[in-house]
């Protein structure tokens, strides 16, 4: 067998289809000392760096890392199977697979907390970095994975027991060509589904709600507003869920630690998603008391001088950034920028234009945003987040929030979304040591 890419994914199919006696070439195209862990990769791993794939038609199955295009081995490989379709085939426990635009992370981390309260033994992999298939032989009561549109695409036999779909909003065209071929690529994870399993679709995504009319499992919707024979909706601060005959539970919110609109929303799906999998949703609610969200998802870094500054480098694509946007009522310094994705700006800049004092741009997509704004706020343009941050503390005033949400991905200028994150903590960081110095 062949895998393409020797990223964390790559690395661990690697090991666990050699550990299972299959004859394992594994090859990425960048240099040797440019890949990270090689050591970790069996004895029994063939290892082919630094030059172009080999012919995909030469092996049995291709295991492709989600970075890898699908059209550098469709054509020609005779079978594909991604990680997670692999961990699917391998683990004895159901499975809850969370994918959509923005909040997979979030909901993936939310729904294992969940599981844990209710006191089952639940572990979340998959696209949120731990890679799928180091779960298997784990004492699990269930699985949680974060699945994207790389990884559905190649997991042609995926067959989760409940699949959540978030939202579908442009992202990755790039990759995927239009938004038609993105969406389609998400809607990969109902595929496969049964009567009996579950699909909880949010049903205020337009998008998603249409995937319900071709689902071959249970559709269980969740919304802002209700009621729904079966699903769940938000009523005051509560969450209401039917998925079975019986009454509708009321699960109060008043615990809730996550701030943002939109994250009521991740929640809502985490309750449908746990109480399809017959977990008492009261129980499991327990975990919204001391679950605080992810790094660089709207993190507090520091506060002072009566300024906060906010991290939300996971805010990669334009959809992301709007909900970023609208989680703080007080005035914004906001930044933005980085790799651009051939993705629409206009939506993000008529919400920006109501909701910010001043924006500091950087990276590939500057002056696509800056021409999406057309003048309405004051802008300014930075090389760095270093220095983004520090314009960034020139423009704020007391009551003000500098927020990172880029509406791009990284690449541009940093390895990923991680570095970027960890970039502004450590300007803002080193800005509060010089005030005080």
């Amino acid at each position: 067998m062949l895998v393409l890419g020797l990223g964390v994914s790559g690395r661990s199919a690697a090991n666990f289809c050699a550990a299972r006696g299959a004859r394992v070439l594994a090859a990425d195209e960048r240099p040797r000392e440019q890949i990270e862990a090689l050591s970790e990769l069996s004895s029994d791993v063939e290892v082919r760096t630094g030059r172009g794939f080999p012919d995909p038609a030469e092996f049995d199955l291709v295991v492709p890392s989600p970075g890898v295009p699908t059209q550098r081995y469709r054509a020609r490989a005779r079978e594909v199977a991604a990680d997670i379709e692999l961990a699917q085939q391998a683990l004895e426990v159901p499975i809850i697979a969370v994918t959509g635009t923005n909040g997979k992370s979030t909901t993936v981390l939310l729904i294992e907390a969940m599981l844990r309260a209710a006191g089952l033994r639940a572990r979340a992999a998959g696209n949120i970095g731990t890679p799928a298939l180091s779960l298997v032989g784990e004492p699990l009561d269930a699985a949680v994975f974060e699945v994207s549109s790389f990884q559905l695409e190649a997991a042609p036999l995926f067959r989760p027991r409940i699949a959540v779909i978030l939202n579908i909003t442009p992202d990755h065209l790039d990759r995927h060509g239009d938004f038609d071929a993105y969406a389609a690529a998400k809607a990969r994870i109902l595929a496969n589904q049964q009567p009996g399993d579950a699909a909880v679709l949010n049903f205020d995504s337009a998008p998603v709600r249409a995937l319900g009319a071709d689902a071959s499992s249970d559709v269980v919707p969740f919304a802002a507003r209700g009621p729904f024979e079966r699903g769940a909706w938000l009523d005051s601060n509560a969450v209401c869920l039917r998925v079975d005959t019986k009454p509708a539970v009321r699960v109060p919110l008043d615990g809730m630690q996550l701030p943002g609109a939109h994250n009521l929303e991740n929640v809502t799906a985490a309750l449908a998603a746990v109480a399809c999998l017959g977990v008492d949703p009261l129980a499991a609610a327990q975990a919204l008391d001391s679950f605080r969200g992810l790094p660089h998802r709207c993190q507090l870094v520091a506060r002072r001088d009566g300024v906060a500054w906010v991290n939300d480098s996971k805010a990669t694509n334009p959809e992301a950034a709007m909900r970023a946007l609208g989680s703080f009522s007080e005035p914004l310094i906001w930044i933005a920028g980085g790799r651009d994705k051939d993705l629409d700006f206009r939506e993000l800049a008529e919400l920006a234009a109501r909701r910010v004092r001043a924006a500091v741009l950087l990276g590939e997509a500057a002056r696509h945003i800056e021409d999406a704004l057309a003048s309405r706020i004051e802008v300014h343009a930075a090389t760095s987040i270093e220095a983004a941050v520090a314009t960034a503390g020139r423009l704020a005033r007391r009551g003000d929030v500098v927020l990172l949400a880029p509406g791009c991905a990284s690449q541009d200028q940093f390895r990923d979304f991680e570095e970027r994150g960890e970039r502004f903590r450590a300007a803002v960081e080193a800005r509060e040591e010089e005030v005080r110095a």
